[in-house]
């Protein structure tokens, strides 16, 4: 589909309860976007919350680099995945990022990932695990040993050839975003997965680039989300097997 709107880059952001972590993340993103020769946008996808995510949002909206609200229609929590997907679906750029509200991946790191596009690649995605990938604050050992123990699952499982899913840095064309996010099935903390999952089945070609990543403090990734998402990555192996993701 044509790009019609004119922006380069749309920044998605999913919030849930994000008054603390998001105004700083917001202004460093908005800061490094102005700062740009293209034409950008962010989203913040509300995603149920019930502190003051909605006001800080607003507070920081300019015309320098337009910042959109998005909620639910319910105004319920549907999980970080429905938050993305609903972002992704609405943004309008040739070329489509989410990233975490805890900015534990910096913006300016999406500097690293127009060459793979500029090669033909239709999906970029940070990586932890690969070398050059820098980890300045490291997770509590037990999340990191079942986050590692995890991702083999998953490359047996589901996504082969990919080190690192989880990691809440990754960007697409618009043509792929359109194509792929129909097919998503999964709410919540397995969405990373899928999409990748489905990329592969597809045919679009997916690039890992090493990030620098800080853990924050404040994570709200609990040890029972790893354990979620091997459930969720049952789900897509029955989903890949059964072929849902093959139909128009």
């Amino acid at each position: 589909m044509q790009n019609r709107s004119g922006i380069h880059l749309s920044v998605v952001i999913p919030a849930f309860n994000e008054e603390r972590r998001l105004p700083s993340t917001l202004k460093q993103v908005l800061r490094y976007l102005a700062a740009q020769a293209y034409l950008s946008e962010v989203i913040v996808v509300d995603d149920g919350s019930t502190d003051d995510t909605e006001q800080v949002v607003r507070e920081q909206m300019t015309e320098t680099v337009p910042l959109h609200l998005v909620k639910h229609p319910d105004a319920a929590n549907h999980g970080k995945g429905a938050a993305v997907r609903r972002g992704l679906w609405e943004a309008r750029g040739e070329f489509r990022l989410f990233m975490d509200a805890d900015h534990s991946t910096t913006i300016e790191q999406v500097e690293r990932f127009w060459p793979p596009f500029e090669d033909g690649y239709d999906i970029v995605i940070g990586s932890r695990d690969i070398d050059g990938a820098q980890i300045t604050v490291s997770q509590p050992w037990p999340k990191a040993l079942a986050g590692d123990l995890g991702n083999l699952f998953i490359r047996v499982m589901a996504v082969p050839g990919i080190h690192d899913t989880q990691a809440g840095f990754k960007m697409f064309t618009a043509a792929c975003v359109e194509d792929v996010f129909p097919h998503l099935t999964l709410d919540r903390w397995g969405f990373d997965i899928e999409i990748l999952a489905i990329a592969q089945r597809r045919g679009y070609r997916i690039k890992e680039i090493p990030i620098t990543w800080t853990n924050s403090p404040e994570s709200k990734v609990g040890l029972g989300a790893y354990f979620e998402v091997l459930g969720e990555v049952w789900r897509i192996r029955r989903n890949l097997r059964s072929g849902v993701y093959d139909r128009s």
